[in-house]
């Protein structure tokens, strides 16, 4: 999970040359594709250049790490290719990302970095010379610091690393995945405490963000691949049907044929409604080591590819009993009464992550 701070620390590794201003490129790495998203600054404002999508088969990219790293060159020289993308702001996996907070007294404190260094092995298991860190501050007071702290194995990122540089692309920065999704989805300057429920085709990411931070995150293998087989299942359908089938009637119960469809769906999407349900428990009844309870969570968002799904919201809203709205991952990018993007609105959702990396990149000019 990575952070500003960790962010600010790659691109100290690979920084930006001055005359860089467009484009700005975000790429979204996940196991099955790569997503790509071009921002322009224009005398007009921020407008969309390239994007797109390239598919990764099975096996390459596992949980986030590469496991087929000459096919994955492959990919990317592709997607050079093709694209003309020569620098991106690369998301990072979140399976291999550990975060935890740190609390930090002033007293007898010279370095940061090798405080943290020292109790690293305390919180996450990686040793700290097979680790790469850095943190983000939360808060101090006149005894202490309060941190935010990410870590992740070194050879995940020299894997990256590698493949990038094989494919002659350079890396001008990595992110946390649910960084750059925050940063697309809320409110730029908004410090309230929201979760994110990003369902994508294989997995669906739930995140907290507080303060402009995240705070937490966790995966699970549950998202729209699992409907289609539920439905092919049961009502012995092709993929394409299925997939059209779940676009259609949703969860959606005013007909015979949509209650069929409901009962089906039902089935995974309350899966994932019950490991919300636990997450938002636990981050209201959890205390920190000062005995202090976190912010409350105003609302849900949901992003990613299958999260418009006929019902999704109203079903979340009735079961979490509290506000639940779809993402809007155009709110610090254009006025969309002004301008109308070349995505519409569902396929953006899929975007969010790489909207979000290249935003960074002009949020930071």
């Amino acid at each position: 999970m990575f952070l500003h701070s960790f962010n600010k620390f790659f691109s100290r590794f690979f920084p930006a040359p001055s005359f860089f201003v467009a484009p700005s490129f975000g790429l979204d790495v996940g196991d099955d594709s790569l997503k790509f998203m071009e921002l322009k600054n224009t005398k007009t404002g921020i407008r969309i250049g390239r994007h797109g999508e390239i598919n990764i088969p099975a096996g390459i990219i596992e949980s986030g790490k590469i496991k087929n790293s000459v096919r994955i060159e492959e990919i990317l020289l592709k997607l050079r290719s093709q694209s003309g993308i020569k620098s991106v702001r690369v998301s990072l996996p979140e399976e291999q990302i550990y975060l935890f907070k740190l609390r930090l007294e002033k007293l007898g404190l010279v370095n940061i970095r090798e405080s943290i260094e020292l109790v690293l092995e305390e919180h996450v298991p990686v040793a700290a010379e097979d680790a790469i860190f850095d943190y983000e501050l939360l808060g101090e007071d006149a005894q202490s610091l309060e941190l935010q702290v990410a870590v992740i194995p070194k050879n995940v990122i020299e894997d990256y690393l590698a493949v990038f540089k094989n494919a002659n692309i350079r890396i001008q920065s990595f992110e946390l995945e649910a960084q750059a999704i925050s940063r697309a989805v809320i409110k730029k300057g908004n410090m309230g405490t929201y979760m994110i429920v990003d369902f994508g085709e294989r997995r669906t990411g739930i995140f907290i963000v507080s303060r402009g931070v995240v705070m937490f995150t966790s995966t699970l293998d549950v998202g729209g691949m699992m409907l289609n087989e539920m439905i092919m299942k049961n009502f012995k359908v092709s993929f394409e049907e299925a997939e059209k089938m779940k676009r259609k009637y949703g969860l959606q119960r005013n007909t015979t044929a949509n209650r069929e469809i409901f009962s089906v769906l039902l089935n995974s999407v309350s899966i994932l409604r019950d490991e919300v349900a636990k997450h938002f428990l636990y981050w209201h009844t959890h205390k920190d080591e000062e005995g202090r309870s976190n912010p409350p969570i105003e609302k849900i968002i949901l992003c990613g590819g299958d999260s418009n799904l006929i019902g999704l919201v109203d079903y979340f809203s009735v079961s979490m009993k509290t506000p639940v709205e779809m993402a809007n991952v155009w709110v610090n990018i254009i006025d969309t009464e002004n301008y109308v993007p070349e995505i519409n609105f569902k396929q953006a959702l899929s975007f969010a992550a790489s909207l979000g990396l290249a935003l960074g990149d002009i949020s930071d000019r």
